[in-house]
């Protein structure tokens, strides 16, 4: 099995002080995709960047403690890179990708609109340019048969059923109808599988990987299920099991591991 687990951290050095280390020796992801690891490169102690077992890389905003992502492999890429050839968006840290033969993972951290109009537009202009770059990807994958898997915190919660209020947050960022209709099509029209419905398509509660700080939201489990792996379609078939860790808190974010069937070998070999 190849496993696989996305965390939006909400900043790396937090979520190590919270037990992140240990756990990552219990669990023996494979490949780790990190987002809002909030820190620059300078700052990185050796455990942050390998911690045991793994090779380190990271995107790094340019502003401080802001943004950025990171990827944690057991098995070394062949090759790494950084951003989708969209300066505004690459500045903030946004996309890694990880490339073995015929196989690539992507740590994505999506911009989120909640602080007022301002962001809301940009996020929209990430999503344009997001989806152009996608559908490079799947231009790639359908002419060379390479798979690919994308990690992370989308800041969309596609159905009803991926938010506990979902009434109450019709009009708000993260659940408008615009982001919701651009996942749908993502789905439907350009042929990427969100890998978790398709192994349990109608969970709810036990789905939401993230949680307000405010109110009780963690305690009453008012979630939003935002952090996904988009996956082409052969690899998603290759899905055998799905879980979000909640026995203990590393961000307001919960981790999401899904296993793959790679025993035959193809792609990329787990360490």
């Amino acid at each position: 099995m190849l496993r696989i687990t996305s965390l939006n951290v909400n900043g790396i050095r937090s979520a190590y002080r919270k037990g992140l280390a240990d756990w990552l020796q219990v669990q023996k992801p494979d490949i780790v995709c990190l987002q809002e690891i909030k820190i620059q490169d300078a700052d990185l102690t050796d455990e942050l960047r390998h911690p045991d077992g793994y090779v380190g890389h990271f995107h790094h905003a340019e502003k401080k403690g802001y943004s950025g992502v990171g990827l944690y492999l057991r098995q070394a890429a062949d090759a790494v890179a950084i951003g989708m050839d969209c300066p505004e968006f690459d500045a903030e840290g946004r996309i890694l990708r990880a490339d073995w033969p015929g196989f690539s993972v992507i740590s994505a951290y999506l911009p989120s609109g909640s602080s007022g109009d301002e962001r809301q537009a940009a996020k929209y202009r990430f999503l344009d340019h997001y989806e152009n770059w996608l559908d490079g990807l799947m231009q790639e994958h359908q002419g060379s048969g390479r798979e690919f898997v994308i990690c992370g915190d989308w800041n969309i919660a596609h159905h009803e059923i991926d938010l506990k209020n979902w009434k109450g947050n019709l009009k708000n960022s993260g659940f408008l109808p615009e982001e919701r209709a651009w996942m749908t099509q993502l789905f439907d029209k350009r042929g990427w599988v969100d890998v978790y419905r398709r192994l349990h398509p109608d969970t709810e509660g036990e789905a939401y990987t993230w949680w307000s700080n405010r109110g009780q939201a963690w305690a009453k489990n008012v979630g939003w299920r935002i952090d996904y792996h988009i996956a082409t379609p052969g690899i998603a078939a290759r899905a055998t099991a799905a879980a979000v860790y909640k026995d203990e808190r590393f961000s307001d974010h919960a981790p999401l591991t899904i296993d793959y069937d790679m025993a035959s070998g193809d792609y990329v070999q787990p360490a």
